[in-house]
């Protein structure tokens, strides 16, 4: 304590109760005060720690007696380091008491109890001046109160800004200022005689003009870094104020405003998942220090879109050559990509973009369109196929060649002839394409075929094939052209298409299956002498009525041919007669066979014998004719 001064103040004429519900007063030893008169010596405490002392001396203690006062008693009071509040402070409620009692004292001189000895404190000599509030914080554009008390009547305040008095005292005025938008130090000043002067501090604080994120880009790759950029414009006090930077409303970064205007920069990784993802910055006053808020102001949030686009896997399917006039499908496929369904696709045949249908399915997608190739255009042309996706694109390309190929040409001398006559078979290509004729003999391949025939009825509609063949940007394509040759020729009744002995039993349901062959086809009937008709081609009940002999006529106007056919019928009679019938016909038949066996082989004994008699003539002819 032996170095910190003592301030005095005359004695109100009732001292205040200084005690709060914060603070605990308790005696002091006598030992402090080096008057053994000293009749009052009362520690203030906060939070349990010292922190202010406060003496009070009679005037016929030898301290007040040095100091030469005519008051009753003096107050002095004495700050410790650990004070939580301003000595200035403590010294206005006792400037405030000595008002309020009534009194008029002015501050004399300090005293140190350790030397016995007075000091005169240079911030109490002469004239004494407090300002209060000591400190204040206010919007920008609002007003404040400044109150300046001294130990005379000679007291003012300097400021640039207007001020206006608005109460006063002996030695105390009150002013207000006004419109204030920048931080200012107020400072009352007092002439009793010297001067001395006290400064009140003044901040200003305000929102931020502007908070904004700077644009992102249209698209983000995934997996490489994106820089968020904030710019903050105005805002007090900067000491007070941090930007945030936000990701929805996960928190990125935190950093103070810096500069006037404050640009704050964060990176991250783009992610699959911040595809339209919002992401924004935001500014915080934070004022809750100085017994004000936490305040907040938000930029517009900007959407973020992310994108895969592999380097690889695009395939472009179609046809290597394609006729003019034809219409194929190509198919652009690409997987891998994120997000496919905003993917764009461009297919293209040259300068002709086709109209392609997308599907999409998961990280994949696939593009078909119909391409047609243009007469007139004929010639090897580039097919491309390019996806966009974000600010890049893929593409790939293939060669198509268009080409024209007529068919081929085939012509019959006559396309209906009769049998018999002869027919030309002709087959002719354009240049380059060769031809090949079906049925023609083997030769080198040319550009025209021909074969002569005569028409028979087996040519009747015969098929002629002339088969084209061109060669297209490597590759073989063909063309057929196909005739049919008409044969006119008279009816055929053979007995493999009408047998002609049919045996049904009686009762049954059959069908006479006789078929007449011509060219035009020949009508065909069959009839008994007796004019009765053999339905043909139908199914019938058999009756024994229909059993006999038919004649079959078929006729057209190229003829007419007429077949035998016998109908039988089995029916039910006596069994007896039946039987003996049959075992008659059956001795019979092998009576006859016996008989047929017998004459055979007597036959062929008397044949033996008279050859045999023949031979012997002869060796007897033979042995009379040679000589002796």
């Amino acid at each position: 304590m032996q170095n910190t001064p003592w301030h005095g103040f005359p004695c109100p004429r009732e001292l205040p109760d200084l005690m709060s519900p914060n603070s605990s007063p308790s005696r002091l030893p006598q030992g402090l005060c080096s008057c053994s008169f000293c009749l009052e010596v009362v520690s203030f405490s906060q939070g349990g720690q010292p922190g202010l002392i406060i003496l009070i001396l009679p005037t016929q203690c030898p301290v007040t007696k040095a100091l030469s006062v005519s008051p009753p008693c003096l107050v002095f009071i004495k700050a410790l380091p650990n004070i939580s509040y301003p000595l200035t402070r403590w010294l206005m409620i006792f400037f405030s008491v000595s008002h309020t009692a009534g009194g008029e004292f002015p501050l004399v001189r300090g005293w140190d109890p350790s030397t016995q000895q007075s000091i005169l404190d240079p911030g109490f000599a002469g004239a004494q001046i407090s300002v209060t509030p000591p400190e204040a914080i206010i919007p920008r554009g609002g007003s404040v109160t400044v109150n300046c008390s001294a130990s005379c009547a000679e007291l003012g305040l300097e400021i640039e800004l207007s001020k206006k008095e608005v109460a006063q005292g002996v030695n105390w005025k009150t002013f207000e200022l006004s419109d204030v938008r920048e931080d200012i130090s107020p400072i009352c000043y007092a002439n009793c005689p010297n001067q001395t002067e006290s400064s009140v501090s003044i901040t200003v604080y305000g929102f931020p003009d502007l908070v904004e994120l700077e644009p992102l880009p249209s698209w983000q790759p995934v997996g490489q870094n994106l820089t968020l950029s904030c710019q903050v414009v105005g805002g007090a006090p900067r000491d007070n104020l941090t930007v945030v930077l936000l990701r929805g409303e996960e928190e990125l970064s935190r950093q103070p405003a810096v500069g006037e205007p404050a640009l704050v920069n964060h990176t991250v990784e783009a992610r699959r998942e911040d595809h339209g993802a919002n992401f924004s910055c935001r500014a915080e006053l934070d004022l809750r220090s100085r017994g004000l808020g936490l305040f907040q102001n938000s930029s517009a949030p900007r959407q973020l879109r992310t994108y895969v686009l592999p380097d690889t896997n695009l395939s472009l399917s179609a046809p290597r050559v394609v006729e003019a006039g034809t219409q194929v499908l190509v198919e652009c496929v690409l997987g891998g990509l994120f997000p496919a369904s905003e993917a764009q696709v461009h297919l293209a045949l040259e300068d002709h973009r086709l109209n392609a249908t997308i599907t999409y399915n998961g990280d994949s997608l696939v593009a078909r369109a119909p391409m047609q190739g243009l007469a007139g255009e004929e010639g090897t042309q580039q097919l491309v196929c390019v996806v966009t996706l974000g600010d890049r694109d893929l593409r790939t390309r293939e060669k198509v060649t268009i080409y024209s190929f007529p068919a081929p040409k085939l012509t019959l001398s006559q396309p209906e002839v009769s049998e018999g006559t002869l027919v030309s078979v002709e087959c002719e290509a354009h240049s380059p394409a060769v031809v090949t004729l079906h049925g023609a003999p083997a030769r080198r391949p040319s550009e025209r075929d021909q074969i002569l025939l005569n028409a028979s009825a087996e040519d009747n509609e015969r098929i002629f094939s002339c088969l084209a063949t061109l060669e297209v940007a490597g590759q073989m394509v063909h063309k057929n052209q196909t005739r049919e040759l008409r044969v006119l020729y008279g009816p055929r009744l053979d007995k493999r298409d009408c047998s002609g002995n049919w045996t049904w039993p009686e009762g049954s349901k059959q069908t006479v299956n006789c078929q007449a062959w011509g060219n035009p086809t020949p009508k065909l009937t069959c009839s008994r002498k007796d004019g009765a008709l053999l339905p043909i081609g139908t199914q019938m009940l058999v009756k024994r009525e229909i059993a006999g002999t038919y004649l079959c006529r078929a006729e057209s106007s190229h003829g007419k041919v007429t077949r035998e056919v016998v109908v039988n019928v089995i029916y039910h009679q006596n069994n007896v007669v039946i039987i003996i019938l049959v075992a008659a016909v059956i001795i019979l038949g092998t009576v006859g066979t016996a008989a047929y066996i017998y004459n055979r082989r007597r036959k062929i004994q008397i044949y033996e014998l008279q050859k045999k008699a023949q031979e012997a003539a002869a060796l007897k002819l033979n042995a009379l004719a040679s000589p002796p």
